[in-house]
């Protein structure tokens, strides 16, 4: 159906929700205009748009006949709903999909509304919160699962716990991850966790331009700075955009750091390792072979629980291959980029490639292992254009 296809598309895609306030932060955006907030998201790249249809959230059911009238994409009507007439208003009032909480739904309760939504031609996004619900989840096999990383008891929220149930979800089904989603940092973790999607409400509500934030959310690629040995630099780089922070601890490397530095959770981590990784408190591992004859091999796999998630295409160490860039550009899958890139050609190789990410590490020195600040800014800056 609708919903669950636009959803299926290569890629992160991105439900943007339509909400004036919420519970646990209060008023986000009070005057919020659902027709053109639904078309603007539609715009900006959203796969499908989610609305808010309960009073505790400053919405109301007409509020989704607005977006229906405003835009062709996919809506998600979202609130508390338990009966086939709660499904019955939704999908008069334009809902392709409505949401089912597990929260407060017994199992043979929502076998019931996930087989009338099919009947009405809609599709179901089943939520989970806790390992328990996800398994109820998946044994009522359902075809689109949200796991939401807020508790509703405590509005808390557990992102590293969400992860952990994206993980076990991916596969059979379309999984999403709901709540927590700040950075276009935090929606790559969710995506390289096995996330088709991500729902995104807070922080677009609270965006001075909500569609932009949309757009950053969701742009590639990623920037990475490596080759980080200081505080100060990790600072640097993280104040002006850096999505991926690396740490070279491999022996041989001019640029070995002693441990992985604090990154903070807008943020994400990885340890560079050449041969054997070894034990390491960061998000992510990039892994290169030991060809026993310089410090590093060339490609390298990017790694996320043990399990490959990324092709690292980087130029031989110490040297430069001409037809980089266009091997680059042919290979499939997640791409990061290396090997030469700086603040002068990071566009140019972004225009060549399309890579999910570009890593830039000795370009960005003053001396090996001591970042040039001002070269940090310039390419990340270069790097998001």
């Amino acid at each position: 159906m609708r919903f669950e296809a636009a959803l299926r598309r290569p890629g992160l895609s991105a439900i943007a929700e339509v909400k004036r306030r919420s519970p646990s932060a209060g008023d986000l955006r009070p005057d919020a205009d659902p027709a053109r907030l639904a078309a603007q998201f539609a715009l900006a790249g959203a796969a499908a748009v989610s609305v808010l249809v309960d009073e505790r959230f400053g919405g109301t059911i007409d509020d989704l006949r607005a977006a229906r009238d405003a835009t062709d994409a996919p809506l998600l009507g979202k609130g508390f709903f338990s009966t086939e007439e709660h499904l019955d208003e939704l999908r008069d009032a334009g809902a392709d999909a409505v949401l089912l909480l597990l929260r407060d739904l017994d199992n043979a309760t929502t076998a019931r509304l996930l087989a009338y939504a099919a009947q009405l031609g809609m599709d179901a996004l089943v939520e989970a919160h806790d390992a328990e619900e996800l398994e109820r989840a998946m044994a009522l096999q359902a075809p689109v699962v949200g796991v939401n990383a807020r508790d509703l008891s405590t509005f808390r929220i557990d992102r590293k716990r969400q992860l952990e149930l994206v993980a076990r979800a991916a596969g059979q089904r379309v999984v999403i991850a709901e709540s927590g989603v700040q950075t276009r940092a935090q929606g790559a973790a969710a995506e390289l966790a096995g996330a088709d999607a991500v729902l995104v409400g807070s922080a677009l509500m609270r965006a001075a331009n909500p569609p932009a934030k949309l757009r950053e959310l969701l742009a590639r690629p990623l920037v990475k700075v490596c080759g980080l040995t200081r505080q100060e630099d990790v600072d640097v780089a993280v104040d002006a955009g850096a999505d991926l922070l690396g740490f070279i601890l491999a022996e041989k490397s001019p640029r070995r750091a002693d441990a992985v530095l604090d990154v903070p959770q807008t943020a994400l981590s990885v340890a560079v390792f050449v041969g054997d990784p070894r034990s390491a408190a960061a998000d992510l591992v990039q892994l290169y072979p030991d060809d026993a004859g310089t410090v590093r091999g060339r490609e390298a796999v990017l790694l996320r629980e043990g399990k490959p998630v990324a092709r690292v295409l980087d130029q031989p160490w110490g040297g430069r291959d001409p037809v980089h860039w266009s091997t680059a550009a042919a290979a499939e899958g997640r791409i990061m980029l290396a090997g030469g890139l700086g603040p002068e050609n990071v566009r140019e190789a972004i225009a060549a490639v399309r890579p999910w990410a570009v890593d830039a590490s000795s370009s960005l020195e003053s001396k090996p292992g001591i970042k040039d600040h001002a070269r940090v800014r310039d390419y990340i800056e270069a790097a998001n254009r």
